[in-house]
């Protein structure tokens, strides 16, 4: 199966290569936004958008409501069998935001499903440890060797276990972190393959780009 994008507000433009396999949801302002393609559905309040879109591919919920647009439009791509997903924008503005979305990186790795949050400054991974479940794709993440500038990683819970980084300034194996102490922040990639895996519990990966 292919990839769910999910378009938020960004500042600037971002293009989808869409392939057949894919499905395109644009969340509340993220319709407004240029991705190179028309959305296979449309979700959300409005209220950021500031009207509602018309058209059978539009699912509109009240402002009072329990999940953000975000969530809606990942629910709707689990409905549609979907385990990959790259989440567009939702870094960067309202800090209550920001946390929200990361959050919703957590309920899809509760899924079974693994999703990047990405923006025009970072990608955010929440890897969950396969330890006690089959998803083993869910505890690591890779970058290549052209990959520059830094990253950091973080515990998301009070503890993750078995942290591992292979091929960057600063390596770990199957070290402990908690969630009282930064020790992971500010990494840097040397031109090397760079691997981040993470035996049991969350850990929060964060790849700034500028």
């Amino acid at each position: 199966m292919g990839i769910c994008y999910i378009v938020g507000a960004m500042k600037t433009e971002y293009r989808i290569d869409k392939t057949a396999q894919d499905f395109v949801i644009a969340a509340d302002g993220g319709y407004a936004q240029q991705f190179g393609c028309r959305p296979d559905a449309v979700v959300g309040d409005f209220d950021s958008l500031g009207f509602v879109p018309v058209g059978e591919k539009v699912q509109v919920y009240p402002k009072q409501k329990d999940d953000t647009d975000m969530m809606l439009a990942v629910k709707l791509g689990l409905e549609k069998g979907y385990t990959d997903f790259v989440l567009i924008g939702g870094l960067g503005g309202r800090l209550d935001h920001t946390v929200a979305n990361i959050q919703t990186l957590a309920y899809l790795a509760s899924c079974g499903a693994k999703g990047v949050l990405r923006s025009e400054d970072a990608d955010v991974y929440l890897l969950a440890g396969n330890a006690g479940n089959l998803h083993t794709s869910l505890g690591e993440v890779c970058f290549s060797a052209e990959e520059k500038g830094i990253f950091s990683v973080f515990s998301y819970g009070e503890k993750a276990e078995g942290v591992s980084i292979c091929g960057a300034e600063y390596e770990l194996e199957l070290a402990n972190l908690t969630d009282c102490f930064p020790l992971g922040v500010s990494n840097s990639f040397v031109g090397k393959d760079v691997k981040v895996s993470v035996q049991n519990g969350r850990l929060l990966v964060i790849r700034q780009k500028k």
